[in-house]
C-alpha cells in the first residue's frame, strides 16, 4: 500500500479573530485623538499598552505582524486620510483611486509597526525573555527603531510619529535630550509597564510586583516634567520685530492668471503695510517665477525693504535652467543693491527634502503624477546644509513646509555652526502652503510638528503660512500667538532669539539609536544569564 502523500501546506498570514481585529484598528485609530487637534496624549500610552499586552498574551509571530499591521493601518488611515483632499479635490484624481491610494499608503505604514512587532515575538521566543525584558526592552526598543526607520526609507514619511503626541505632556522634557522618536521610546517604555502591571496583577501576584513597573511609568513621566524646567539655551542679542503675513489663497485658483495678479498685488499691499525687521511670508507667496513677473515687482519690494528698514523673506520658485525649478526662499536686507533693474539676491534657502509625488517624482511612478494637475511637480533638491541670515542681531534659519518633519535634518543644520564656526542660528522660520489639505486635520498637526523642532532646539519658531497655522512658538514649544486658519491677515509680534546647545542639536538621532541597540543587548544578556 502507498502512503497517501500530503499536500505541502500553503504559507498564508492567518486570520484575525474579528473581535481582536475590530479592536486592534479601533485603537489604532484611536491614536489621533492623542494629537493635535485633541492633544489627549495619553491615549497613545494606553493603546500601546493595550496593543503590547496582546503581542505579550499572544506569542506568535505571525500574530504580532497582523496585529502590528492592523494598529499601524488604523493608525495612518484616520491620521493623514486629508491626503485625499489633494489628490482629489486639487489634484483632480478620481475619487476611488485617492481613496485607494490613502489606504495603500496606510497599509505601507502599518508594515513598520508590523515587522517591529514580529521581530519582537521572534527575538522573544528565541532568546526565552521574560515579560519584563520583552515589555520594557525588547518591545520599546524596536518600535523606536521602526519609527526611526519610518523616518528615512524612501525619503521618509515621520508624519504622527508617536512622540508628536506628547508636544504638550510632561514626556516633551525629553526633547531636548533625545528628540521626537526618543520621546516615542520613553512613551513605550511607559505602555510596557502599564502591561505589565495588568500582566502580573492578573496572575494574582503579590501588589509589590505589580506596583514597580507603575512606579517606573511614574518616575519616567515626572522626570520628563523635571527635565522640561532646564533651560537649555539662553536669549541671544535684542528682539527683533516680526510680521507673519497670511494671505489665504484658494488652492483651486492659486496658479490662475486672474488669481496670479490678484495674489501678486494682494502680497505686495501686505507687505507695504507696516515695516518690521522681519517681514516673512508663506512658501510660493509669489507664485511666478522672477523672470515671469511683472517688470520691477522684485525691485519695488526690495526698494521697500531699503526704504522701511525691513528685512524682506519671500517664499517664492526659482529656476536656474531649463527644467530645473527649485522652492525657495529669498531675503533682501535693507542693504540690498539693484542692478540692472533687478534686485541683488543677498539670500536663498532652496528646499532640499521634497514631497514625494507633490514635488519630485519617484522611479517609475510619473503615470501616478500624471493623473493628477499639480504645477512644479518635480524640482531640484537644495544643499543639506544652508546658512542663516541675519537680521540685526538674530540669525534666521528657514526651512520650507514638510521640512519640518524631519528633526535631525534642522539639528545638522544647527550643529554646523557648532562644527564649523558658522553663524549660530537663534530663530527657525516656517514657511508653508498645505491648503492642499483643505479645512483638516493637517494644519494643527503640522503646528505640533513645529513645536516638537523648537522643543528640541530650544529656539522659538515662526511659522508663516498660506491659510493657517501662522503662529509664533517659544523655545519651550508653547504657541504664543496665532492667526486664525482660513483667514487674510498678518501676525505681529516681538521675538526673543536664543543661542546655546541642547544634546539633540549636536549628536541628532544617534544618542537614541544607541540605546534602542543597547535595551536589544541588555534583553540579550538577560536572557542569557536566566538560561
Amino acid at each position: 500500500m502507498h502512503s497517501a502523500v500530503k499536500p505541502a501546506p500553503v504559507l498564508a498570514l492567518p486570520a484575525l479573530p474579528l473581535s481582536l481585529f475590530l479592536s486592534t484598528l479601533l485603537a489604532g485609530a484611536c491614536n489621533v485623538l492623542a494629537f493635535a487637534p485633541f492633544h489627549i496624549w495619553p491615549i497613545q500610552i494606553l493603546a500601546q499598552a493595550w496593543l503590547f499586552l496582546q503581542i505579550t498574551l499572544h506569542p506568535s509571530r505571525r500574530r504580532s505582524f497582523m496585529l502590528g499591521w492592523t494598529y499601524g493601518f488604523g493608525w495612518a488611515a484616520c491620521g493623514v486620510y486629508w491626503l485625499y483632499i489633494s489628490m482629489h479635490t486639487y489634484g483632480g484624481m478620481v475619487s476611488w483611486m485617492a481613496a485607494l491610494a490613502v489606504a495603500l499608503l496606510a497599509l505601507f505604514v502599518g508594515l513598520y509597526s508590523a515587522l517591529a512587532l514580529a521581530l519582537a515575538s521572534t527575538l522573544r521566543r528565541r532568546w526565552r525573555c521574560a515579560d519584563a525584558a520583552t515589555l520594557l526592552l525588547l518591545l520599546p526598543a524596536l518600535w523606536a527603531l521602526s519609527e526611526w526607520a519610518r523616518g528615512w526609507i524612501f525619503t521618509g514619511f515621520p508624519w504622527l510619529i508617536g512622540g508628536y503626541a506628547h508636544s504638550v505632556g510632561p514626556l516633551k522634557g525629553y526633547a531636548p535630550l533625545l528628540g521626537v522618536y526618543g520621546i516615542g521610546w520613553i512613551a513605550a517604555i511607559v505602555a510596557g509597564c502599564c502591561a505589565l502591571a495588568i500582566i502580573r496583577r492578573s496572575a494574582a501576584l503579590n501588589w509589590g510586583s505589580t506596583v514597580k513597573p507603575l512606579t517606573v511609568a511614574c518616575i519616567l513621566l515626572l522626570a520628563g516634567a523635571a527635565l522640561h524646567n532646564i533651560n537649555w539655551t539662553r536669549p541671544r542679542g535684542a528682539p527683533i520685530s516680526v510680521r507673519l503675513l497670511q494671505g489665504d489663497i484658494a488652492q483651486e485658483t492659486k496658479f490662475s492668471e486672474d488669481a496670479v495678479m490678484a495674489t501678486l498685488r494682494s502680497y505686495d499691499a501686505a507687505i507695504r503695510s507696516a515695516p518690521a525687521d522681519l517681514i516673512a511670508t508663506p512658501e510660493t507667496a509669489i507664485p511666478l517665477l522672477p523672470q515671469q513677473l511683472p517688470p520691477g515687482y522684485l525691485a519695488s519690494l526690495a526698494d521697500y525693504a531699503k526704504n522701511s528698514g525691513s528685512h524682506l523673506a519671500l517664499g517664492i520658485p526659482l529656476s536656474d535652467g531649463p527644467g530645473m525649478y527649485s522652492n525657495s526662499v529669498i531675503a533682501f536686507p535693507p542693504t540690498a543693491a539693484a542692478r540692472f533693474g533687478q534686485p541683488a539676491v543677498t539670500y536663498r534657502y532652496d528646499k532640499h527634502h521634497l514631497v514625494p509625488f507633490g514635488e519630485f517624482v519617484p522611479l517609475g511612478f510619473h503615470w501616478f503624477v500624471d493623473m493628477m494637475h499639480i504645477p512644479l511637480g518635480d524640482m531640484t533638491r537644495g544643499g543639506v546644509l544652508q546658512s542663516p541670515f541675519a537680521v540685526k542681531d538674530q540669525w534666521i534659519m528657514p526651512n520650507i513646509c514638510y521640512e519640518d518633519l524631519f528633526g535631525e535634518e534642522i539639528a545638522a543644520q544647527l550643529g554646523m555652526a557648532f562644527f564649523a564656526g558658522e553663524p549660530q542660528a537663534s530663530i527657525l522660520l516656517n514657511v508653508s502652503n498645505i491648503a492642499w489639505f483643505g479645512d483638516s486635520i493637517a494644519l494643527p498637526q503640522h503646528l505640533q510638528i513645529s513645536q516638537m523642532r523648537a522643543l528640541e532646539s530650544g529656539r522659538p519658531m515662526l511659522r508663516a503660512t498660506n491659510t493657517g497655522a501662522t503662529a509664533i512658538i517659544d523655545p519651550k514649544g508653547v504657541i504664543t500667538a496665532e492667526l486664525p486658519p482660513y483667514t487674510i491677515g498678518t501676525l505681529t509680534a516681538q521675538v526673543q532669539g536664543y543661542q546655546g546647545w541642547t544634546p539633540y542639536m549636536l549628536a541628532g538621532n544617534k544618542l537614541i539609536l544607541a540605546l534602542a541597540l543597547l535595551a536589544l543587548a541588555w534583553a540579550w544578556l538577560r536572557s542569557r544569564r536566566a538560561r
